[in-house]
């Protein structure tokens, strides 16, 4: 059983929104607590924001204040932005398929180029919902989505966006930009889950090497059987393990 009274905030991950839980909002033990899913900066009803990591993360506790965080992919992104610079606002946080950024230069900058070629897609797609249904078609079928349903991927929902916003994001938020954390986890006071699927081989080993570099406020968990989107592919299991953090058992 989660603590009554506080507040549980959901960041979402690229290309998704607050409609994009599925089933698992559904899953956690939200009794007497408050469950709150954020639009990030370009994206859903925040596709006209335009902000960079660190302006996400005040954004966030500017709007939200202090909670128990659960944030995926982009959204964990944000949240260890948010646990480093804001540290009043997050109760507790848990990070799922998320990293503390990429080490070296040169691979950061690959990243961006990547990133620059798929924004400028995006940008072809402006006000193009048939062009932009195929970029999300692309986009999911990618490796790291490859175990996701149409159904579990919330394809309907990620159609919400806008194309703009989520050029924006990547040009401003994405893991070429980001500024790389690693040597500031040790910072992060409060409890930590973090979490990734076992079959996403890349960032269970992040995971693992987030959680040492948090310390003994750190628990590292994997899904049975997920991948990337662990949340989204397994929400029972998933809301399993949160709930035993919550409950510290």
């Amino acid at each position: 059983m989660t603590d009554s009274g506080a507040t549980v905030v959901l960041l979402h991950g690229f290309t998704q929104n607050s409609l994009c839980w599925g089933g698992f909002a559904g899953e956690l033990d939200i009794e007497s607590r408050r469950l709150v899913a954020v639009d990030l900066p370009g994206h859903g009803r925040s596709s006209a924001l335009r902000a960079g990591l660190f302006d996400a993360a005040q954004m966030v506790a500017d709007t939200c204040g202090p909670a128990d965080y659960v944030g995926y992919s982009l959204g964990g992104r944000i949240l260890l932005h948010l646990a480093v610079s804001r540290p009043e606002t997050v109760r507790r946080a848990v990070l799922i398929g998320a990293t503390a950024g990429i080490d070296t230069e040169e691979e950061r900058s690959a990243r961006v180029r990547a990133d620059e070629m798929l924004a400028r897609q995006l940008d072809d797609a402006r006000d193009d919902k048939t062009a932009l249904a195929d970029f999300l078609r692309r986009w999911l079928a990618g490796p790291l989505f490859a175990q996701l349903s149409e159904e579990a991927a919330c394809f309907t929902q990620r159609l919400r966006n806008d194309a703009a916003g989520l050029a924006s994001s990547l040009r401003l938020c994405g893991t070429g930009v980001q500024e790389p954390l690693w040597s500031r986890l040790q910072e992060i006071a409060v409890p930590v889950l973090v979490l990734a699927g076992e079959d996403d081989e890349r960032f269970s080993t992040l995971a693992r090497r987030m959680a040492a570099s948090i310390g003994k406020n750190a628990t590292v968990a994997v899904v049975p059987g997920a991948g990337h989107a662990c949340h989204l592919e397994k929400p029972a299991a998933t809301a399993e393990i949160i709930e035993r953090f919550w409950s510290g058992t």
